[in-house]
């Protein structure tokens, strides 16, 4: 297995080297936008262009990508989020920012597709769910550790993005000289909402809050704990503690919803998402350590309702459909994500900073109260019945590909 990772050694490192910029560039973008004193509602609209740009590039990036080849697109995606990335340093104006986030969105999903596709193409049965594992643990610890980069020079600094651009930069250099087999074409993906909803209303309610709540989480996670006083470490260490506790509990958790009713364990975590939220509310006045824990807490559980909907969506359906299913899923939370952020940012601006945990409590208790609903009126299926969880990381739609479970029904309908 170390073997089969370290042949694909640079399809890692290059997401790796991305996600430093991008992660440290979003941290940066939210508590930079209140310095040059954006109002909480336009900082909201400004960072949920980039999952517009997210949604856009679902779209748009596939074709580009089959038309010049990945290595191309790849290039063309890299140097264009390069130059948008220092713009934002040249030009600040909240119309301009919100142009370029759009852009950045776009070159996000567009360098994503290609690396996913390209670990797509050298999995086989053997090796698919531990380099699925492998990429998102690569993918939960870059984003962690990026927000550490906030220290260098801090969020004001127009060397921090430019630091954001070098890693934008840098990410091209593994996948030029790489001399592993250029992938296939990378589908466009479709979304069947309707069925969807009708196959799968809990499913469909998840995906979505998880883009509500996980996506204002992202846009303004920074400029929240900015607005309760924090310096760049103590933002740092708030950012991290969300994303380094999404990253330790996913697994614990899909394996209990394994063994029990999948709604069952849905709504236990969006209600310990709820207390984990308060949590942060109350401690953030009184204790720091009690903050950081409860902020851990937070996003073990929030960042586990994702994989959670996806997989209640996956026992539902025929597996012909889990591809299409999952990819609609993955650009109806990108739908959530460039809404959330938006509510939020108002929130903000009419009731203060801490408005925003608040508004994660609400939007993850009205999901627990829908997956109590389901758990009376919905189809109840076994626990012996239900697929496998998969800790999934919210990337691009070419890493649904990677999902064990496709190769499962693959070989099923084989």
């Amino acid at each position: 297995m170390l073997s089969k990772i370290y042949s694909i050694y640079s399809l890692l490192l290059a997401v790796a080297i991305l996600l430093l910029g991008s992660g440290l560039l979003g941290t940066t973008l939210g508590i930079h936008a209140g310095m040059e004193g954006f109002s909480d509602m336009i900082i909201g609209i400004v960072m949920a262009a980039f999952f517009l740009g997210y949604v856009v590039g679902s779209y748009w990036c596939p074709r580009l990508i089959e038309e010049v080849g990945p290595i191309r697109a790849f290039a063309v995606f890299a140097a264009i989020g390069t130059v948008s990335v220092i713009v934002h340093g040249l030009i600040v104006h909240p119309a301009v920012w919100w142009l370029l986030r759009v852009v950045t969105g776009i070159c996000m999903v567009g360098l994503y597709l290609v690396i996913e596709s390209w670990l797509n193409s050298l999995l086989d049965r053997q090796n698919r769910g531990k380099i699925f594992g492998a990429y998102v643990s690569v993918t939960l610890l870059s984003l962690g550790t990026s927000q550490y980069l906030l220290l260098i020079y801090g969020a004001g600094a127009l060397a921090t993005l430019a630091l954001c651009a070098i890693f934008f930069s840098l990410a091209l250099v593994p996948i030029a000289v790489t001399r592993l087999t250029q992938p296939t074409q990378v589908e466009v993906p479709k979304l069947p909402l309707r069925r969807l909803l009708a196959i799968s209303p809990l499913g469909v309610a998840g995906t979505l809050a998880t883009g509500l709540g996980n996506g204002s989480f992202w846009a303004l996670g920074a400029l929240y704990a900015h607005s309760l006083g924090f310096e760049e470490p103590g933002i740092a260490q708030f950012m991290s503690a969300v994303i380094f506790g999404g990253a330790l509990l996913q697994v614990p958790i899909g394996h209990l919803s394994d063994r029990h009713d999948r709604r069952k364990v849905l709504t236990i975590v969006c209600f310990c998402t709820v207390l984990a939220a308060l949590g942060i509310f109350f401690f953030a006045e009184h204790s720091k350590a009690g903050f950081l824990l409860c902020a851990v807490f937070y996003g073990g559980f929030s960042f586990a309702v994702y994989s959670l909907a996806v997989a209640h969506t996956n026992d539902h359906i025929d597996t012909h459909d889990v591809m299409n299913a999952t990819r609609g899923l993955l650009l109806l939370n990108g739908i959530g994500a460039a809404t959330g952020p938006i509510i939020a940012g108002i929130l903000m601006q009419w009731f203060g900073g801490q408005s925003l945990i608040l508004y994660f409590a609400t939007v993850f208790g009205l999901l627990g109260s829908f997956s109590l609903y389901r758990m009376v009126f919905g189809v109840s299926i076994a626990p012996e019945d239900q697929g496998e969880f998969v800790a999934m990381s919210r990337t691009g739609q070419a890493a649904i590909e990677m999902d064990p479970r496709v190769e499962t029904n693959h070989a099923q309908q084989e």
